[in-house]
């Protein structure tokens, strides 16, 4: 059995610490994880790369909300790819559709050729896809090397025969990479089921602001999210499912 990748998803340097002093093997890069994350700051990627010896893929997303994107905004994307490629990022994350639901080929293959050279995962615009078996080929048509999926479900356990399913379309040309509810329990339940080669969590927890002065009745943002709460990777989350993925190998 050869290595498993462990990604963590991370939106700032202090949980990109976090994570590989943890155990993960990669970190997915993004910015406002609290609402699925968008493109993070070109900075961050650059303060990453210097201080931590870590391989780090970087979420190309321009905005929240759907995965049907205009024509600036697919300027924009190939410009932020080639961007982070200049940086040292080691790859990237990203995904188009079509009004109906299907890969946005037209525009996939134009991202596709400012990569250059980088590990590229397709993201969760796979789960919201209208055939989850023709993206995969599709996919693979592309030259993608990760699609990143719950199995079209909000929690990849409510996934599992999608995601099981999948794995014999992608064969060795693909990587299938379970995303969404991933915790070391759930590692260790897929693995026993089926020859998984990727898990991607957030680990998150919410910490509490050190503010002790807190204004009542503003809200910077929406009003169901306090200002004073926030994500940061949990450390022992990370170091339970980097054991479980650890122990799986050994015995094999």
């Amino acid at each position: 059995m050869g290595e498993i990748m462990l990604e963590c998803c991370v939106d700032s340097f202090e949980s990109a610490v976090i994570a590989k002093e943890a155990g993960t093997k990669r970190l997915e890069l993004c910015s406002d994880l609290m609402i699925g994350g968008t493109t993070p700051s070109s900075k961050l990627l650059e303060m990453i790369k210097i201080r931590l010896d870590i391989p780090v893929h970087v979420l190309i997303r321009p905005r929240f909300g759907d995965f049907l994107y205009t024509e600036e905004e697919i300027v924009l994307m190939r410009s932020e790819i080639h961007h982070f490629r200049e940086l040292g990022a080691d790859g990237v994350v990203f995904g188009c559709l079509t009004k109906d639901g299907r890969l946005d080929m037209r525009r996939m293959e134009s991202l596709m050729q400012k990569t250059m050279g980088m590990s590229v995962t397709l993201n969760r615009a796979f789960d919201v896809c209208v055939n989850p078996y023709e993206a995969m080929i599709e996919a693979i048509e592309l030259g993608i090397d990760t699609v990143l999926t719950s199995g079209q479900k909000n929690c990849c356990a409510e996934g599992k025969e999608l995601l099981k399913n999948l794995l014999e379309v992608a064969g060795k040309d693909i990587t299938v990479m379970v995303g969404a509810g991933v915790n070391a329990g759930v590692i260790e339940d897929f693995l026993k089921e089926a020859p998984f080669q990727a898990f991607h969590m957030s680990g998150k927890k919410t910490v509490e602001s050190q503010m002790e002065y807190r204004k009542p009745d503003v809200s910077m943002g929406l009003p169901m999210m306090s200002e004073y709460e926030r994500f940061v990777t949990d450390a022992e989350e990370i170091k339970r499912a980097a054991d479980v993925i650890e122990k799986y190998i050994h015995s094999r």
